[in-house]
């Protein structure tokens, strides 16, 4: 029986990579099988990878060259850990996909959402999440959060200026409209608590609703 394949997205600071660790504890406590991961990053290549997207030092990077390296990641991580999981009839709980590709390369950096999105269709062959979470949050009060958290590490997408981060925040808004047939907004200004209850309420229907149409 083929897995789930659940991605979380959303801007700076809005909750996610938390969410998506205790979502992945709850639902393994109830007795899922549950793989959780991230991008970039996830395996050995990718997060070398990401290393090097992220690194704050490499503020002269091309935003094509950052986009490939995105869709390179992603391929990598896909094969080597994704879909194997799938296959084996695991629900995989990944903390960014394409999405976040189309948002922050597309849209925000200008280089055309549609184009983004064929050079990710190379790296992912159709391989689309089944469920998306998009924490909502506004990109002021995200960046805030990350200000205030001295435990999260510093990228360089954090050094971007609130314009670049108002910009992703509408890009997604846009992705939410396009894709609604698979993604979910979730309120992330809420408690911790609330938004992981409201995230988890999304996940088990999606998954009592499969289970009842034989996936």
């Amino acid at each position: 029986m083929k897995g789930s394949f659940i991605t979380l997205e959303g801007g700076e600071g809005a909750g996610k990579t938390t969410v998506l660790t205790r979502l992945g504890t709850i639902l393994s406590e109830k007795g899922y099988d549950v793989v959780t991961t991230r991008e970039p990053g996830g395996i050995d290549i990718a997060e070398t990878i990401r290393n090097v997207i992220l690194d704050p030092a490499h503020t002269m990077m091309d935003a094509r060259t950052e986009a490939l390296l995105y869709a390179a990641s992603r391929r990598q991580h896909l094969v080597e850990k994704v879909l194997p999981a799938l296959e084996a009839g695991k629900i995989v709980l990944c903390d960014r996909f394409i999405d976040s590709s189309l948002a922050y390369q597309g849209y925000a950096r200008g280089l055309n959402m549609e184009d983004v999105f064929k050079i990710n269709q190379f790296a992912i062959d159709d391989a689309m999440p089944d469920l998306t979470l998009l924490f909502n949050i506004d990109p002021a009060e995200g960046l805030k959060r990350i200000a205030a958290n001295e435990h999260r590490e510093m990228n360089r997408l954090d050094m971007e200026n609130l314009a670049f981060h108002q910009r992703v925040h509408t890009a997604y808004h846009t992705l939410a409209e396009q894709f609604a047939d698979r993604i979910v907004m979730v309120d992330a200004s809420q408690t911790q608590e609330q938004v992981t209850e409201a995230a988890l309420t999304y996940v088990v229907a999606y998954l009592n609703q499969s289970k009842t149409h034989g996936r």
